[in-house]
Order: C-alpha cells, then sequence, then structure tokens
C-alpha cells in the first residue's frame, strides 16, 4: 500500500532519527578528514548542530509543523558550529521554511522543501565549493524535482532520492582532487547522506534509540516517573528555562540538583550552554524558583497541580513572586553591565590555549572564546560574547577559517550592534589584526587597515598524523610530524625541530622581517627558548619572538611577517 503523506509525529520522528544516526556516525566522519591530523571535527560540529534543534525538538509540549519546524531552525541557527554545522543549520533552515505552513508533507511538498534548502544553503556561503555537502545538496534536491513530477508515492520516492544522494557522495572526490588524492569523500556530504540514512530508517517503522537526544550532550538526563494520582507526594508539576549569567558548571548542575532533591523528586536539569531547562515536582514552586534566580533570569515558567485542586491563588502566587524576582534580577543584571561605560568600540577573539588568551587580553580584547579548531565555538557562543561586550562596535575575530561561517551567522542575528566580522584565518592572523587597530581612526578606516595588514602574516602549525595517507605530493605514515602551512603541508619528518625548520624554509624569505613561535601544552620553556635561539641563527635579519601559546594538539604556531 502506498504512502502518500508524512505528519507531523512521522515527521519529527524521522528528523530525531537522522541526529540520531549522525550522532553514532559521527567518528567515522570525523575520520573523513583531508589532512590527517588529530583534530577532525566535521562529524563533531555536525552531530552538535542537529543535537541542538533535537532537543529544542524534544522539549515541545505540543507539537504540530509549524513549532517543530521552528525548533528546528533556531535550535540548528544558535547551535551551528564550524563550515559544515553552518551549512547544516542553513539546509534545516530552508527546508523548514517550506514545510512549516503543511499539515502534511507529500511528494511535492518534499521536493520543493529539498530545493528551498538546497537555494538557502548556497545563498550562505560566499565562494561555494563543488565535491562538498552543497553538491550532495543539490544533487538529491534536482532529484526529487525530477521525480516529483510522475511520482506520488514516498515508499518508492525517498529511497530513490537517498540513492542519488549516495552517488553524488562517491563522485565528490572526482570533483575536488585533494579528496581523490587523500582517498576519502567529502565529510560534510557524509554526515548529510547519515542523517537522510537515520530519517529513511524512522520512515520504514524500525526502532530508532533516541538515547543520545534524551541525554543531550554530557548531560545526565533522569525521566519523570508516571506516578499514580493518588500517591503523588509532591503536587506542582514546576517547569522553567534558566538563562545564565555566568554560565552554568558541573559543580553549579551538582549543587541545584542536590537542593531540588531536597524539596522535590522527578527531576530533570539540562544543561546546554548558557540555558538551563529544569522540571521538578514539589509542593512549594517558589523555592524552586527562588534557587533558580541565584543562577541567572528565567522564562518560560509553566506551574501544573498535579492533584487538580485548582489551587490557583497559590500558582498565581508563585509566579507573581516568580515575575517580581525576575524583573528584580533582571535590573541588577542591567545595573551590572551597566558599571562598564558603554564604549565605541570592542573586541572578541577566538582562542586556543592559556598563553594565547594572555596575549589577547593584553592587547585589550574585551571577550575571549575559548574553541578553536578542537572545538569550534557555536552561533550561540558568538551571540552571548557579543552580549557581553558593551560597544557601539564591535570586531570578531574567528582565527580560524572553519568558524568565520558561525561568526557571520551570529552578525547577521544581532540588531542593536554593529559587528564587524575580520575573517581571521589563524590566531597569528588575530593578533596582528588587534595590533593594526587605530584607536583615532574610524571604524571603516580600522576595518580596511586590519584586512589588509593580515594578508602580510603566514601561518605554519606543527603537529602529528593520526593516519597514513597521500596528500600534497607527500607520503605521510601515521606518527609522522608534519608543518602545514596556509595552503597545505609543507613538511614531514621523524621529529618536531626538524619538521617546523623544514616548514620555515617554505615560509620564510628575504623580505621576513618577523618570527614568531608559540609553543605549545607539550613543549617546555626552556626547549622552545633554546629552540627560537636556534631559529635566530638561521635568520639573522629577522627578529624571532618566542612566546607561550598553550595549544594543545600543536607543538608548535608559528607566524612569519
Amino acid at each position: 500500500m502506498a504512502t502518500k503523506t508524512i505528519n507531523v509525529e512521522l515527521f519529527t520522528k524521522m528528523f530525531l532519527a537522522g541526529a540520531a544516526n549522525l550522532e553514532a556516525k559521527k567518528e567515522v566522519i570525523n575520520e573523513l578528514n583531508v589532512f590527517p591530523v588529530p583534530d577532525g571535527d566535521t562529524g563533531t560540529n555536525m552531530t552538535l548542530t542537529i543535537m541542538s534543534a533535537a532537543k529544542e525538538v524534544k522539549a515541545l509540549e505540543q507539537a504540530d509543523m509549524k513549532s517543530v519546524s521552528k525548533a528546528i531552525s533556531s535550535g540548528s541557527l544558535r547551535g551551528a558550529r564550524g563550515n559544515s554545522g553552518v551549512i547544516l543549520s542553513q539546509l534545516l533552515r530552508g527546508f523548514t521554511k517550506e514545510i512549516r505552513e503543511h499539515k502534511e508533507i507529500d511528494v511535492q511538498v518534499l521536493a520543493a522543501a529539498c530545493e528551498r534548502a538546497t537555494a538557502t544553503a548556497y545563498k550562505a556561503v560566499m565562494k561555494p565549493k563543488e565535491g562538498t555537502i552543497l553538491t550532495v545538496a543539490r544533487g538529491l534536491s534536482e532529484k526529487a524535482q525530477e521525480l516529483a513530477q510522475s511520482m506520488d508515492d514516498l515508499e518508492a520516492f525517498i529511497p530513490e532520492v537517498l540513492e542519488c544522494a549516495k552517488d553524488v557522495l562517491e563522485k565528490t572526490p572526482d570533483m575536488l582532487p585533494v579528496l581523490k588524492e587523500a582517498g576519502v569523500v567529502d565529510s560534510g556530504g557524509q554526515g548529510l547522506v547519515e542523517v537522510l540514512n537515520g530519517a529513511y530508517e524512522a520512515f520504514l517503522g524500525k526502532d530508532v534509540d533516541y538515547s543520545a537526544i534524551e541525554a543531550g550532550t554530557g548531560t545526565k538526563l533522569v525521566k519523570p516517573g508516571a506516578q499514580a494520582e493518588a500517591d503523588i507526594k509532591f503536587g506542582y508539576c514546576t517547569e522553567f528555562i534558566i538563562m545564565t549569567n555566568n554560565g552554568f558548571t558541573e559543580k553549579n548542575e551538582e549543587e541545584f540538583k542536590a537542593y531540588l532533591e531536597s524539596i522535590g523528586d522527578s527531576i530533570v536539569c539540562v544543561a546546554d550552554d548558557d540555558i538551563v531547562k529544569v522540571h521538578v515536582h514539589t509542593n512549594d514552586p517558589g523555592l524552586a524558583i527562588q534557587k533558580a534566580l541565584g543562577y541567572g533570569q528565567l522564562s518560560r515558567m509553566k506551574i501544573d497541580n498535579m492533584r487538580e485542586e485548582h489551587q490557583e491563588k497559590l500558582i498565581r502566587d508563585a509566579e507573581k513572586l516568580a515575575a517580581e524576582q525576575a524583573e528584580a534580577a533582571k535590573q541588577k543584571n542591567e545595573q551590572e553591565v551597566k558599571k562598564e561605560p558603554r564604549k565605541s568600540v570592542g573586541f572578541i577573539s577566538v582562542s586556543i590555549g592559556e598563553g594565547m588568551n594572555t596575549i589577547f587580553q593584553e592587547l585589550g580584547v574585551d571577550y575571549i572564546i575559548e574553541g578553536g579548531q578542537t572545538m569550534n565555538p557555536s552561533t550561540e557562543d558568538m551571540l552571548t560574547a557579543i552580549d557581553q561586550v558593551n560597544a557601539d562596535h564591535i570586531f570578531i575575530l574567528p582565527n580560524n577559517k572553519n568558524i568565520v561561517l558561525a561568526a557571520n551567522q551570529a552578525k547577521s542575528l544581532v540588531k542593536d550592534k554593529d559587528v564587524i566580522v575580520i575573517p581571521t584565518k589563524t590566531v597569528p592572523q588575530g593578533i596582528t589584526a588587534v595590533i593594526s587597530y587605530m584607536p583615532d581612526a574610524d571604524v571603516d578606516t580600522n576595518e580596511e587597515m586590519m584586512l589588509e595588514e593580515i594578508k602580510n602574516v603566514k601561518t605554519g602549525q606543527v603537529t602529528y598524523a593520526v593516519r597514513d595517507t597521500h596528500i600534497d605530493d607527500k607520503e605521510i605514515h601515521e606518527g609522522d610530524i608534519m608543518g602545514i602551512g596556509d595552503n597545505g603541508i609543507l613538511s614531514v619528518g621523524q621529529s618536531v625541530e626538524a619538521a617546523t625548520k623544514e616548514m620555515l624554509e617554505n615560509m620564510a624569505d628575504e623580505e621576513t622581517e618577523m618570527i614568531s613561535l608559540y609553543y605549545g601544552e607539550d613543549i617546555r620553556e626552556e626547549d622552545a627558548q633554546r629552540f627560537g635561539e636556534e631559529i635566530a641563527e638561521l635568520y639573522p635579519d629577522a627578529d624571532v619572538d618566542v612566546q607561550n601559546g598553550g595549544q594543545p594538539i600543536y607543538y608548535y604556531v608559528i607566524s612569519v611577517e
């Protein structure tokens, strides 16, 4: 029997199943990284992006197509990490824009949603590159448009579209030579296919393990147990969201859960960045609310009398107390922010280690987002930083090519401040950008100056290979030390210092004036200083500066100017 429509219940299951399958396959996707470095992150970024949306969907009490679509779009948009995550969020955004006004999805709607998803994602990328997740999305979209002309049975339509996506994925190495040389398909395209695979499994009615979504990322979730009405010990089901002032640490979580256990049961406390979702059964909702206000502002408060005794006065009093104290907390928070006078220009920088953090702080950066290559900050992280910097104009330094899209996505969501993203692709470029800032010049002049100055910075990074491969005409074996420049691998060796020297030979020239060595957490200071002296002897016409970067994974980050 043909299946001609997908209702909201089935669509929700399909989306969550797609998210769960991506989470299950994320390490396989990470290993498709072209460079054999220990920071493959496409699978992680895509998973964190879609999980942000999945948790929003799971939190819905009454789901219709519009509310599910909004949860997917807003959750993925704010949770997007890395280029692959941002592109996935844009695909989801376009897809849900098309379906949200429909009660059910048929072949025509599904084909139109695929087309809109692809158009939205292409529009978000300044210079789209073929052989990527975008190509896979376009291929399946075109196939969907073709099939929609002649069929209306989703049981036949979906597997053909999915098979097309897999075929396009297999062809990505023919479109991007670097993929062919490394012997891998595009990792972002593989991630998209895994989402579709999971969704199709749910469409077929197969059981899906949603535990990864229910638990969230690194958060323990206690599901409220069913309880007979006659055996209810605590009468009020109390729910709210805390928007924390200073984050929500594991210690905060343990402390808050312990308090909730002392006044009630059926506790759920799920922390997601600066948002904490809370559920508790208690006889005094005001106590839970008062405690929560110590961590930040409250929203989406809901109190239900489970004994159905309609004690409306108690509920109104609790809600009034919550509103009054929330307002007081808000005013206090605003007063604290206003203690710092609003200034004309502020800086936000992404950083990768304690030493780098200190350098940026000493250069006057207002807010540092720790992340970088091993854990790309999300759009939400960027928005939080922008909110915390009390300035009219804010320069953001992503310091990683995989973070620029998320920074631009955050910029598009901010209306009350002028956000300028300087597309720095490395930390040394970010340092140069800050140093180039001229306080007496206007914002436009500074933007132009910084964009010009970062072009003069060459960056090299030294790390180790995690697998055998052949790339950039170099044979690489697991455990080899690699020197990676702005445009590829510059050296391969058996020792850190030998690979670094060979890399520098390919970076420095007769015009080089400055060489900066930022040593990582695995390099001792005395060894770095000695090595710096050797570099100074090799390049006597250049100033050589050695500083503690404290970065993980990379033994040295080198800047040549």
